[in-house]
């Protein structure tokens, strides 16, 4: 990264210069060499901020809303699904570093004990998680001492 130039500026430019339609892996490898050092939870918090569409790896597994927590767990699961052995695995070590966050945050927000529950039902069986989510929203969240 130049010096001086923040990492939004910098950001900015190449978003300006390349104008891409959807941020996917190659370019997400170019964007982070062009800021390092960078985080990858930064990265991906400047990714969402430009409103450029995300490739459903890329953009993760959002956990700042239920809308959200659908949307990325059923995009994930659309692209497990069509995956080979090792996107798979890629997919399901994305969706258990979103576990361990929300296990993390736990204590300072309750509802993430009910995102939790939906994370873990994706990594026991993604196929079936959109048939169990359509359930589960029926059924309106549990108490929360009853998600373990």
């Amino acid at each position: 990264m130049p010096k001086g130039d923040s990492r939004k500026s910098v950001l900015a430019a190449y978003l300006a210069r390349t104008q891409p339609a959807r941020i996917g892996p190659q370019e997400w490898n170019q964007i982070k060499q062009a800021l390092e050092p960078i985080s990858d939870a930064y990265l991906r918090r400047l990714l969402l901020d430009s409103r450029i569409a995300l490739d459903p790896f890329i953009e993760g597994v959002r956990q700042d809303s239920f809308e959200n927590l659908e949307r990325t767990l059923l995009q994930l699961q659309s692209a497990y699904e069509s995956g080979d052995v090792a996107r798979k695995r890629s997919y399901r070590d994305l969706v258990i570093r979103a576990k361990d966050h929300a296990k993390f945050a736990l204590e300072k927000k309750p509802e993430k004990q009910e995102m939790l529950l939906w994370m873990l039902t994706w990594l026991e069986n993604p196929p079936a998680f959109h048939l169990w989510l359509g359930l589960r929203k029926r059924q309106g969240p549990l108490p929360i001492s009853e998600v373990r």
